[in-house]
């Protein structure tokens, strides 16, 4: 009898350990180097509330911001490695694995509003992009986005010619150091977590940013002024490991699936007043003045900048640009 019983409860204690551990969540961790209000905190902390509403709790997001875990020029290699299993990436970062493609997206002028972003990310462009990132053990599920880009200097940056011989962050973009370049600029680079330091002990004169990311990053104590150049589009590509992602029931593939879309969705309906609210905030607080160019100086950057695309597109295909500019609606080449 006492057999008996030490049996039962051996099997009772067996059962119960392996229902504890069948209920266990699916843990993904999805780190960035942004802070949590900035436009990709936001988004990846409503893909988490999604996430895990939709599967039950069957998932659970795991979001690491600020570069707690790895900086932005580590975490693609911790993505294929499988140290993380979720990333968004500025599409600016996928030539340091092979695919410059992505930086058709940083062409100046061509992507020039959030309507812009949406059309080209769901174009047969952007799509073809995402299946080009599976060779390189990655899975791409959408696109979110950050807002149009402005020029940030300590001092006025009203006409191209006033960037000249200025030390500019940027991201490690070819086509981004040739529009650096295009306007007599010296393109740098650091990774994200420095850009304040940086610009605060004068390393780098100036950068290009998102209002959202200018304001969540503090970048208004470091920078004397912002200029509304909207020059070009800062967007991200939700992205997993691929064995990750191919490992997960199909059931929660579709759930996760949803979430970046709809995350994608509420982004968009969102951003363009983030954005506003951001100017205002920064012009409210009184460090740093923003500059709204008039349709003369506008036209004087957009002439300097045109040549980029020209530049750009051994690198990112003359085929895709064609397709994209035709899109957007955007068909006529600029002069050279």
């Amino acid at each position: 009898m006492k057999t008996l019983v030490c049996l039962f409860f051996s099997v009772l204690t067996l059962c119960c350990a392996s229902s504890a551990q069948a209920q266990q969540p699916i843990v993904i961790k999805f780190s960035h180097v942004v802070s949590n209000n900035a436009a990709k905190g936001l988004a990846a902390n409503y893909f988490k509330k999604l996430a895990e509403e939709r599967t039950g709790g069957r998932v659970r997001i795991d979001v690491h911001p600020k570069g707690e875990l790895y900086t932005d020029n580590e975490e693609l290699h911790a993505l294929r490695s499988g140290d993380v299993q979720m990333l968004a990436p500025s599409v600016s970062k996928f030539g340091q694995i092979g695919v410059p493609q992505f930086e058709i997206f940083d062409i100046p002028y061509l992507i020039d509003s959030d309507e812009a972003w949406r059309k080209a990310t769901q174009s047969p462009v952007g799509r073809k992009l995402l299946t080009q990132l599976e060779p390189k053990g990655l899975v791409g599920l959408g696109y979110w986005s950050a807002g149009l880009k402005h020029m940030s200097a300590n001092k006025p940056l009203r006409r191209p010619e006033d960037a000249r011989r200025l030390k500019m962050r940027i991201q490690l973009s070819e086509v981004i150091r040739l529009q650096m370049k295009a306007i007599q600029a010296i393109p740098q680079s650091t990774v994200f977590s420095d850009v304040y330091e940086s610009l605060r002990a004068g390393v780098f004169d100036g950068t290009e940013n998102p209002a959202t990311t200018f304001h969540s990053s503090q970048f208004d104590r470091v920078q004397k002024y912002l200029t509304l150049t909207g020059h070009g589009y800062l967007g991200y590509a939700v992205i997993a490991n691929k064995r990750f992602w191919d490992g997960l029931p199909p059931d929660i593939r579709s759930a996760l699936e949803t979430a970046v879309a709809d995350t994608a969705r509420y982004q968009f309906e969102t951003i363009a007043n983030a954005d506003k609210q951001a100017i205002e905030a920064i012009a409210r607080g009184g460090k740093t003045s923003v500059i709204k160019l008039n349709a003369e100086e506008l036209a004087q950057w957009k002439k300097a900048l045109s040549g980029v695309a020209f530049l750009a597109d051994s690198r990112v295909g003359r085929e895709n640009i064609a397709d994209l500019r035709k899109e957007l609606g955007n068909e006529q080449r600029p002069a050279e």
